[in-house]
């Protein structure tokens, strides 16, 4: 049986070389990367094509790593895409709170509303999948993210305080993402 490839689904910003996604991509024999699309377009139905051109290009099962908004691209992405059944599975690492305001230097409501990110989808995913949550997200409460979970269907993982997971949370290297990807991947 063909090993599966991790696709990286990154957030809203431009790839960031010390980003845990970044990292991982480098440490994997088998990852590709959606191209970041940075916050000048924030068209969600672009960034949903990009996934599932992304997916149509891999040849054999997928196992999808996503971070911030790449978790909501990927939730609309699973509403329509046709290549549900080679997913091996989700992490979906820190979610945003999109359906509220966001701090300073984010998007603002009305420009992910205007781009087409809400609702964020509320459906189960077809697909296993597994979000891992912080205790101390500045862009989402943990009881926000844990509906979100629930309503997708997936396992949760408290990662503790670790603010958004990202560089400026402190996060360059994120070892645990390869541990909850083997997790994934043994799921059936």
């Amino acid at each position: 049986m063909k090993t599966s490839t991790v696709l990286i689904v990154p957030g809203l910003r431009d790839q960031v070389a010390e980003h845990w996604q970044t990292l991982l991509a480098e440490r994997l024999a088998e990852a590709r990367t959606v191209p970041p699309m940075g916050r000048e377009n924030l068209d969600c139905s672009r960034r949903v094509a990009a996934i599932e051109q992304a997916v149509a290009e891999i040849d054999g099962p997928v196992l999808l790593v996503a971070h911030s908004g790449g978790c909501i691209m990927l939730a609309h992405w699973a509403l329509t895409t046709a290549h549900a059944a080679r997913i091996k599975g989700a992490l979906l690492a820190c979610p945003p709170d999109f359906e509220r305001p966001m701090p300073d230097g984010y998007p603002t409501l009305a420009s992910i509303e205007n781009s087409g990110w809400l609702p964020v989808p509320r459906q189960p995913l077809p697909f296993p999948s597994l979000v891992a949550t912080s205790q101390d997200d500045p862009l989402s409460e943990l009881s926000r993210v844990l509906e979100l979970a629930q309503a997708w269907g997936s396992d949760t993982v408290d990662v503790g305080n670790v603010g958004h997971l990202n560089p400026a949370s402190g996060f360059g290297p994120w070892p645990m993402a390869e541990q909850l990807i083997a997790r994934l991947g043994a799921t059936p």
